[in-house]
Order: C-alpha cells, then structure tokens, then sequence
C-alpha cells in the first residue's frame, strides 16, 4: 500500500513510501511519525494517500496508540466489542480475542494484564474494524527489556496471519531489525527505505547510522585528504583512488574493528586511551573507552585478559565516513 501525506500543522512534514507486510518507520521523536499516523487515521489535518477526504470512521484503519488506550472500566471481550455492533457483539469479540491468543482472559480489566497481554487485546479491537491497513505507534513502548522480543515476535507473527499491512512508527532499533520493510526519517523526510539488512548494512549517512543504532559515530574533519581529525585525536586514512575533499563528516567504525592493546606497546598509529565502563553481552565485553574528549565503543571476548593500561588502534580499512551537509 503506497502512503502519500503532506502535514502543514503543528509541523511541516511529507512522507511518501510503500507499506508492505510489517512496515517500520524509524525516527528520533519530535520528527512527527505518531503524526503521520494521526494524519493517516483521520485524526488531524492533512492531504494524502490512502483515505484521503474521509471521515476517522471510514477510514479502514485499524490503529493502535501509543500505551494501547485501552478503556480501563472495560474488561478485555468488552473493549474489543466496543468497535462492534448488533446481537453478536460478544461473540465476535471473543473470535478475535481468540485469535490473538487472549480468550482466557476476556473477563480481565486491563489493570490486571501485562503489556503484552494489552497490547494483543488492543490488536484484537484494532481487527474488529476490518482494517485494510494497521497503524502502530511505538508498539514496544510498554514493554520491558526482558519481554520485549517474544511480544514482538507474537505481534509480527499475528499481523503476518492476518494477511494485513502494518506501518509501525518507532525510534528503537530492535523493532527496526525485525520488518520486513524499513523506512528512516531525518529531519521530516524520508531519508532511506529497503530492506532492514541492506539498510543496516548501508546507511546512507551519520544520521541514518544513529538512528540505526550503530555505536561509534561521530564528528570530525578531514584535512590535507588523509588526516581525520575527531575529538579523541587523529588518524590517517588510507590512500584513495580518487579525490578526498577536505570538510566536516561523519565518521563510524564497527566496535569489534577495534584492537585493544597495551599502551606500553603501543605503535605510533595507537591513540591512548582509559577504560570508563564495562558491559557483558553474553560472551562479549563492549568497553566504552574513553580517548582525548571523545569516546570509542570496543568490542572483546568475554575471556580476553584487558591490560592495565590501554590503547586502542582503529584499521584505517574499518573506517567508514560521510560528507556532512549541515542537517546530519
């Protein structure tokens, strides 16, 4: 489904791209992805792209807020029936409820449900609308580090079940990983959209590399075509084929590119460096190491015995850098 919306007020903002199975749109907040939800639900001015000109109530949307919304007076078969009408309210209700996995609990408040058990209910009233597009906003939102992962697995598990496209609107990385298709916005406009591998894997430019998640990226400045200057110090780039103007970047490279090694050896092209936090991921240590006014994530086998004092050497060849034009 193509999604086509131009938004005047409260913010100026255009977005035009294709929604297919589960669909993310991944931005910082404040660029106005809830909005573009609202906009698309009917919810607040704006010409576009599917649905537009119609009411909220003929829109075929099924959208889910942020925090879900549920009716807090309402048990869970009753929220659910309260998009629905005739004799067979109930009835209907408990179909749906059932195939979100949720029948056993249709006569739980939300009060008494965890976040995921709310948020396949809210999913469940969503239906009741006979949707031809889901909308979601920040759907992992609610949900904690621990339970995050299955509740997503469930909710991409149903939404691919039901045959319906979903756009989820979203700044957490994790979410991002799992579509099918992903959509990053910069500044109020589309910045790149593909697959989440090939994005992950390319980002166009710092920006779409923060917004990815991806650790070690910075500022900094390249002088004389080899020298890139950043606040932790300098290195030399390798040579290029072509022209390497001089100017403002961006700069990344992968935590596990980097070598940590003693400073007591350390080579001419090391850059000292202190240790200032550890963090166990399983059987890796990622080291925030601290270098001049700058910082380096490391990445390092759990059982690597780390020096006293330390170094860091960062191959030219990991190095990856972006021309910055002002709204990176």
């Amino acid at each position: 489904m193509r999604i086509d919306y131009r938004i005047e007020h409260p913010v100026s903002l255009h977005a035009a791209f294709d929604v297919e199975g589960f669909t993310v749109l991944l931005g910082a907040s404040g660029e106005g992805k809830s909005l573009l939800l609202q906009a698309i639900a009917g919810l607040t001015p704006a010409r576009g792209e599917p649905f537009g000109g119609m009411a909220p109530q003929h829109r075929a949307v099924g959208y889910l807020p942020q925090g879900y919304a549920l009716f807090p007076h309402l048990n869970a078969w009753q929220n659910v029936a309260f998009a629905l009408r005739g004799a067979q309210r109930r009835a209907h209700a408990m179909q749906l409820l059932e195939r979100v996995h949720m029948a056993e609990f249709a006569e739980r408040h939300p009060a008494a449900l965890s976040g995921g058990q709310q948020q396949r209910v809210a999913l469940a009233r969503a239906l009741a609308r006979r949707p031809q597009l889901l909308l979601l906003d920040e759907p992992t939102s609610a949900l904690d580090p621990v339970t995050r992962d299955d509740v997503v697995a469930e909710l991409i598990g149903e939404v691919h079940e039901f045959g319906i496209p979903a756009l989820a609107v979203s700044h957490d990385p994790h979410l991002a990983a799992v579509a099918d298709r992903l959509v990053l916005m910069h500044d109020r406009r589309i910045i790149q959209i593909g697959p989440p591998g090939v994005v992950y894997a390319n980002p166009v430019n710092g920006a779409a590399a923060r917004l990815l998640g991806h650790r070690n990226v910075h500022h900094g400045r390249i002088e004389g075509a080899r020298r890139l200057l950043w606040q932790g110090g300098s290195i030399v780039l390798p040579r290029h084929d072509g022209d390497v103007a001089d100017g403002d970047v961006d700069w990344t490279i992968d935590p596990a590119a980097i070598r940590l090694v003693d400073a007591r050896d350390a080579l001419p092209d090391t850059i000292p460096a202190s240790i200032e936090v550890r963090q166990v991921i399983g059987r890796v240590v990622q080291l925030g190491v601290r270098c001049g006014k700058g910082r380096l994530w490391v990445s390092v086998p759990v059982d690597q015995a780390i020096p006293e004092a330390v170094a860091v050497q960062l191959p030219t060849e990991a190095i990856r850098w972006w021309k910055r034009n002002g709204d990176t």
